[in-house]
């Protein structure tokens, strides 16, 4: 397993990473070469449950998460210690309180059981691992590894488990001076997602032939502009990343954007596609 070295911290906000996209990028892709090189090659789909338990170690669990808010259900869960959650027990009809071990990732039976969810339990998989390979200092105080982190931390004040709701996972939000440290967790936890399932040594040069295939030369399309433009940056690339690389086509209008291919805002009505 390759830690993540030589980053600053936030010491009073727990820990918290400070990280750059550029940093995280580069940490997503010395990950993926120790764990599957083939990724950097070419294209292709992660399997987010075998990296999750084979490569970070972690325990996966598919239940029905009870949430406080139907608009914002927990989608996953990362669980550094042993803690408790409410989730419905659907043979008997009930919520009831279970005890999940330390090093687990919960993910919520609602997008790891439809086939037609997969792609956003992919996502939610990564941004999990994103989470403990990141960030398991700030709820442990040791690395994920349990060497110890930073002998004066007490990492005892902060719960040890991330609750990621829908909109934690393949954000759109920009980030903000006024961040608490938990928006900054969640924000590198999702940009790793995408570093990881669309890595840039595969994905600069797969939207590259995509856009000379259909007769665009320049580095960007600009938003706005030019409907033909507007349908081939919102719907064929997005629909092209999703087949390749097996993630939403939220995910891959974010990536688009994050990496530089697509900016400015959509003007003409189209229907939004998942």
């Amino acid at each position: 397993m390759v830690l993540l070295k030589r980053f600053r911290v936030d010491r009073a906000n727990n820990n918290t990473p400070i990280l750059s996209k550029r940093e995280i990028d580069e940490y997503a892709r010395a990950v993926l070469a120790d764990y599957k090189p083939e990724l950097l090659r070419r294209p292709g789909i992660i399997d987010h449950e075998h990296f999750l338990e084979s490569y970070c170690r972690l325990k996966v669990i598919v239940l029905d998460i009870c949430s406080d808010d139907p608009d914002q259900p927990v989608l996953g869960i990362t669980a550094f210690k042993k803690i408790k959650i409410k989730v419905f027990d659907r043979e008997n009809g009930r919520v009831e309180e279970i005890t999940i071990p330390a090093r687990s990732v919960v993910l919520n039976s609602i997008i790891a059981e439809p086939e037609e969810m997969e792609c956003v339990a992919r996502f939610s998989g990564v941004h999990e691992g994103g989470h403990s390979l990141t960030q398991w200092h700030v709820f442990t105080g040791e690395t994920i590894d349990g060497k110890s982190f930073d002998p004066d931390y007490d990492w005892e004040d902060i719960y040890p488990a991330v609750f990621c709701r829908r909109e934690h996972i393949e954000s759109i939000k920009a980030p903000k001076q006024n961040w608490s440290a938990e928006d900054w967790r969640e924000h590198h936890a999702d940009y790793f997602g995408g570093a990881l399932t669309m890595p840039n040594d595969t994905f600069i040069p797969f939207i590259r032939n995509l856009l000379r295939e259909h007769g665009y030369y320049r580095d960007a399309i600009t938003m706005g502009r030019d409907e033909d433009w507007d349908i081939l940056a919102h719907d064929l690339l997005p629909e092209a990343i999703n087949e390749a690389y097996g993630v939403s086509k939220t995910a891959a209008r974010i990536k688009l954007r994050t990496s530089g291919f697509v900016r400015g805002i959509l003007r003409y009505n189209m229907p939004v596609m998942i």
